[in-house]
């Protein structure tokens, strides 16, 4: 009997997505590197544990698998290759649809260093000739107020470009509805994003108004976002994916704003300010 599995079921998106498959009544098996002990109890559901980088552990988790909602690996320097891993272990079990978590933009070219993985994975998926949905998200507007310093100050080399930040809980919703439903899903890349795109200083002006604290945000310089970072003692090129994220919303390669959340959900994305009355940050 074919079931739907759900990757990263112990993360924030891989969580919500798994929830809402329970509760359309979907059978379900919850697989990550811990799932055993630590993924959702949900009806119809069991737990596999198995990581990304473990073809024969995975291989064995997907058998017998029809859908499988793939999110993507934590950042690490050999993401990529734990990807193609996991892609070899799909077409090994015979999935009959891959629906990858990507990036908003992912390209070769794209400013935000990790949005360039995220291509590469996908191409590696059609090369695979693997079935799929690609799902490019664009930041999680939920992470947003974590951008913020304790001194209530957002800083990156952002200028005065846009984001599109999208809520999390929006992309579960469309994640479910397509594996509910993959076969009208099929080869489509769909472009979640908020309502709206804004500034940063707009975004820090929205969390002050939430939260009731002063957050403000400082256009660094490129040099000065390295320097900044610097105290966390994180290798290069995670340092550079987090300056790059600043300087793709510069760019404005994070501002455009989609309807693919409302035709996926059926209703509006949720704007930053929504989500954040409904957090009560």
């Amino acid at each position: 009997m074919s079931f739907i599995v759900t990757t990263g079921a112990t993360g924030r998106l891989g969580g919500r997505v798994a929830a809402l498959l329970a509760a359309a009544g979907a059978e379900q098996r919850l697989v990550s590197r811990h799932a055993t002990g630590r993924a959702p109890r949900l009806d119809r559901a069991t737990a596999a544990d198995a990581s990304y980088g473990d073809r024969a552990a995975m291989r064995q988790a997907l058998d017998g698998a029809s859908t499988v909602l793939f999110v993507s690996a934590s950042e690490s320097a050999d993401r990529l290759g734990q990807h193609r891993t996991f892609v070899d272990a799909a077409r090994d079990a015979r999935v009959s649809h891959l629906v990858y978590v990507s990036f908003y933009g992912a390209s070769p070219e794209a400013t935000f260093t990790l949005a360039r993985d995220h291509w590469a994975t996908e191409q590696y998926i059609r090369d695979s000739g693997l079935t799929f949905t690609f799902l490019r998200d664009n930041l999680y507007a939920d992470f947003l107020p974590g951008m913020a310093g304790n001194d209530g100050v957002i800083r990156g080399p952002a200028g005065q470009g846009r984001v599109a930040a999208v809520a999390q809980d929006d992309i579960a919703e469309a994640a479910a509805g397509v594996l509910l439903g993959p076969k009208e899903h099929e080869g489509i890349t769909y472009h979640l994003t908020g309502p709206q795109a804004l500034t940063l200083d707009e975004v820090a002006a929205t969390i002050g108004a939430a939260t009731g604290r002063d957050v403000t945000y400082h256009a660094e310089t490129v040099p000065e976002a390295y320097a900044s970072r610097e105290i966390f003692g994180a290798p290069g090129w995670q340092v550079e994916a987090w300056v790059s994220t600043y300087l793709a919303i510069a760019a404005g390669e994070l501002e455009g704003v989609t309807g693919d959340i409302p035709a996926l959900t059926g209703h509006p994305a949720t704007s930053l300010a929504e989500l954040l009355d409904r957090e009560h940050l």
